[in-house]
């Protein structure tokens, strides 16, 4: 069976712990879209991690963690990121990389940085990790494939002197940086295949090998739906899908083996970047939920930016669970609400006077003002409970007030940040 673990939000919802938790019954974990560009905060017996490359299963030594064909590969992070967890402890993971996934060039994070650095206040909030970059060159086809190192050197030097041609022009006349050598990208992928090598496969091969032999397969997502590129709060958005449908395209796989999409929602609201978000809080309310919230108070796994604090939004909610296809949410982090008197939840928008309970496009969003409705808090701390029905009444309204709202089931509730903190419904 395929599952997928993706987020309704903006990112951040908690996936990397969720993913962790089941990558325990997983015998593959994969990562199918997006970058360096988001973190996944992973709390176990090893100690707390920040991947930024690597798959969430790669704690348990049974797992196969897989980087799909749609990542952005950034092999010097992914290293790294392999020898920081071997030197804390964790054994060696069995990780296979896609002959067929492409390559984050370090050009592509100079260009992101450069643009960012052009467009000053009016930026997109990039995390400089290349990725607008990285996707444009994909899909402009001149991007380096990791099947193409293996390429006889004339070959990627003709690339690289093509790229070059192109690039050059952009770095002479509009952002005034330093011109591009095609010496220095052969040798920079030459230095890329000598790393890369041991991990390659054929990875859809050795999917569909898995799924005849009817292994337990985890798609794992980054960011969240309201950052995808098509449906999300465009153009605030990342560069590759954000949702389980992708998920197919990016590990390699047949559409229908995806039998369960497990959605992340948070308990409230939290987002890094620029783009409209409607119930977003302020001031020394913001402040208080961002220092109790995560595992260590709401700062960016990537960049360490104070992430936007808000309360729950229904309205985002349920279009994200709606355009991932969940089958179940998994609500993170509702212990941290503990301390309020009373909670605040985004039921409807208004816009341009009129109620509305449908999530809209960006330009009608960016006018939308928050209708709340306040509920009972609870009070008290829920961390230990492990039972639905020992936790406080006031906890349980919230939740169920929640799912009617969102009108897709919440099967898992998580109350801690470790893998034990979960709740079963």
């Amino acid at each position: 069976m395929v599952k997928a673990v993706v987020g309704a939000n903006w990112g951040d919802e908690g996936k990397g712990k969720i993913t962790d938790m089941l990558a325990q019954e997983a015998d593959i974990v994969v990562r199918f879209q997006g970058g360096a560009n988001a973190g996944h905060t992973i709390v176990n017996k090893y100690g707390k991690f920040a991947l930024h490359s690597l798959p969430s299963g790669v704690f348990n030594e049974n797992t196969t963690s897989i980087i799909g064909n749609g990542v952005a590969l950034n092999i010097p992070i992914l290293m790294n990121e392999i020898q920081s967890i071997v030197e804390k402890g964790v054994p060696m993971p069995d990780i296979k990389v896609s002959d067929r996934a492409q390559i984050v060039m370090s050009y592509h994070i100079k260009f992101d940085e450069y643009e960012e650095e052009r467009l000053a206040g009016k930026s997109f909030g990039s995390t400089k990790s290349g990725i607008a970059p990285f996707y444009s060159d994909k899909f402009a086809k001149i991007g380096f494939q990791v099947s193409e190192l293996f390429q006889e050197e004339e070959a990627l030097r003709e690339k690289a002197e093509n790229i070059c041609e192109k690039k050059n022009i952009l770095l002479e006349h509009l952002y005034h940086k330093p011109l591009l050598k095609a010496e220095d990208i052969v040798k920079e992928l030459k230095q890329y295949r000598e790393i890369i090598a041991p991990y390659v496969c054929d990875v859809s091969t050795l999917l569909w090998n898995a799924l005849k032999e009817g292994k337990e397969i985890l798609l794992e997502g980054q960011l969240g739906s309201l950052k995808d590129p098509d449906h999300g709060i465009y153009p605030m958005v990342t560069s590759s899908s954000t949702l389980a449908a992708y998920g197919a395209v990016g590990a390699g796989i047949p559409p229908y083996e995806i039998k369960k999409i497990i959605t992340v929602c948070k308990a409230y609201s939290s987002a890094v970047g620029a783009g409209a978000f409607v119930s977003e809080i302020f001031g020394e309310e913001a402040d208080e939920l961002r220092r109790r919230g995560g595992d260590g108070g709401e700062y960016g796994a990537t960049t360490g930016r104070p992430r936007r604090m808000g309360w729950f939004d229904c309205v985002a909610s349920k279009y994200g669970c709606r355009i991932q296809g969940t089958t179940d949410v998994v609500f993170t982090v509702l212990d941290v609400l503990g301390y309020l008197d009373e909670i605040p939840v985004c039921v409807a928008y208004e816009i341009d006077g009129e109620i509305t309970t449908e999530f809209p496009t960006t330009s009608l969003l960016e006018k939308a003002k928050p209708v709340f409705e306040v509920l009972p808090g609870w009070k008290s701390d829920i961390r230990g409970i492990r039972k639905y029905e020992e936790l406080p009444e006031n906890c349980r309204r919230y939740i169920e007030f929640v799912e009617e709202k969102l009108g897709f089931p919440i099967t898992m509730v998580s109350n801690g940040p470790g893998r034990e903190d979960i709740i079963y419904r």
